[in-house]
């Protein structure tokens, strides 16, 4: 389903208590963009832009009651910092979501491979659902490892081998399933 960021926002209350939120869009730094002074989230753009729906969550805006147990940033740079001088990556994005009540979080270090984040994210939950008894951690490491050993063609490196492919992600927090 596409998501403006106000009916995000607006469906924060039904999000409580979800096992799992899973957001695969766009993520952006501070400055990366003229205008956007923090992280946050892209979503899809409204026909007509409104003071409270703009199509971008930023880091600011993003105080919602989840009570997720689990938020997926499937997005580049969404461990990154908050984007003052000196920031420590986790102040961005991650905290946010932490504030809005998720217990863990996978997020992302540097920019992510869309075909990469999608085959290693399903992979992820499929591993999970095979072995209910595996960790968070445990799975996040399989999926890397099987990212890590795919042997398909690249048109950028030889193989997904390379750390640039299989691990910007990190999993941050409880990770307690």
């Amino acid at each position: 389903m596409f998501l403006p960021s106000e009916r995000l926002r607006k469906a924060a209350s039904y999000l409580t208590g979800l096992s799992v939120l899973f957001l695969a869009t766009h993520g952006l730094v501070a400055g990366e963009l003229g205008g956007i002074a923090e992280p946050g989230l892209v979503f899809t753009p409204p026909e007509v832009a409104t003071a409270t729906d703009d199509g971008f969550l930023a880091a600011s805006e993003a105080s919602l009651d989840l009570g997720a147990r689990w938020v997926i940033l499937s997005a580049c740079n969404t461990a990154a910092g908050d984007g003052s001088a000196g920031a420590p990556g986790l102040s961005g994005l991650a905290r946010a979501f932490f504030f809005a009540g998720a217990e863990s979080l996978l997020a992302s270090h540097w920019p992510v491979r869309d075909d990469v984040a999608a085959v290693l994210t399903v992979r992820l939950f499929e591993l999970m659902r095979a072995d209910p008894g595996l960790s968070r951690a445990e799975a996040l490491q399989l999926a890397m490892r099987e990212i890590r050993d795919d042997p398909r063609a690249d048109p950028f490196l030889a193989s997904w081998a390379h750390p640039s492919a299989w691990a910007p992600f990190s999993l941050i927090g409880d990770g307690i399933d």
